[in-house]
């Protein structure tokens, strides 16, 4: 099979995808007058559609991110003052059209405390009106990653990262795979703490940070579910803890604190410890997960520059390993 980033570039897929991105626009009375492809990866794909009512987005997922449309018309029904409804969708191709809200949170400002804190804040109050929604939300084919799941994942993952030929760039190395081997049992002791709990999973971001999210009339919206999951909503935090210590600009205490206050769930600091820890053993069998999935349909360039990312991830389970034996 092509590429998905081969497909999405072709003149076929191009005719079909304009042609139906111009009988949407004509059906909201304008016309289009020009389309532009600025962005195509090995997962997903942007049409910046410029229309005589203003610019639109069209963007189209490979096979493993379907679910996105369908996704996000769902939250846009449950909590429209956090995401915005698609303008059309075709969920079976993995299609839909979006309005352009201008900048994001992060592309108008450089990110402080107070922007930080709105986002986990907006995510966390989404987090607990989706989680009474599981039904709806998994119909949509979100990834289920729910802590009951991860020694299964892991073992999965481990198996087929391991296996790999020698030179794939997912190949796990030999003693890292056999020390991940050992690891087992951390995996599955988190597995246990997060689904004894008192957390209900619901839905994870992925990729949560202020380059995601829109302000609308006041109101934060958030966007890109293509890495969603159903999992457990402390995993949430995970990637926007790295960005706010890499980047070292804003303290990270006061953004968990602003995201646990919303939960509103009483934690004493030895449980909360225990339930981070826990949450980053299975968010990097998750992200190992996510990352295999989305190069599904990767080319051999594509994999020699993104195929490195299933195996450094699931490797963060020894992080754990390491923090045990410290």
């Amino acid at each position: 099979m092509p590429a998905f980033s081969a497909v999405v570039t072709g003149d076929a897929w191009r005719a079909e995808a304009e042609s139906w991105v111009a009988d949407v626009v004509a059906r909201r009375g304008h016309e289009v007058t020009s389309v532009a492809q600025p962005r195509v990866r090995p997962w997903s794909t942007q049409l910046a559609v410029e229309t005589t009512g203003g610019r639109l987005w069209f963007k189209a997922g490979c096979a493993a991110m379907t679910f996105e449309p369908g996704l996000q018309t769902l939250l846009a029904r449950l909590v429209p003052h956090e995401v915005d409804g698609p303008v059309a969708a075709a969920p079976d191709r993995g299609w839909m059209l979006t309005v352009d809200r201008g900048s994001t949170l992060a592309d108008s400002h450089e990110p402080v405390l107070d922007d930080w804190v709105s986002v986990l804040r907006t995510w966390a109050r989404l987090q607990r009106h989706v989680a009474q929604h599981a039904d709806e939300a998994q119909d949509t084919g979100l990834p289920d990653r729910a802590p009951q799941g991860t020694a299964d994942r892991f073992g999965a993952m481990l198996d087929r990262l391991a296996t790999l030929p020698p030179g794939h760039p997912a190949r796990l190395a030999d003693d890292v795979a056999a020390r991940l081997r050992e690891a087992y049992p951390v995996v599955e002791r988190a597995s246990g703490t997060l689904g004894a709990g008192p957390f209900p999973t619901s839905l994870q971001h992925g990729d949560l940070h202020p380059g995601n999210v829109f302000v609308v009339d006041g109101d934060l919206r958030v966007f890109d579910f293509g890495d969603a999951q159903w999992a457990h909503p402390l995993e949430t935090l995970m990637v926007p803890r790295a960005v706010v210590e890499h980047d070292g600009q804003v303290p990270w205490e006061p953004v968990q604190a602003a995201f646990l206050a919303e939960w509103d769930v009483p934690l004493d600091a030895g449980a909360l410890d225990e339930l981070l820890r826990a949450a980053a053993v299975t968010h990097a069998v998750n992200r190992s997960s996510s990352w295999w999935d989305a190069l599904g349909e990767a080319s051999d360039a594509e994999w020699a520059d993104w195929g490195e990312a299933p195996a450094r991830h699931l490797a963060r389970v020894l992080d754990e390993v390491a923090r045990d034996q410290a």
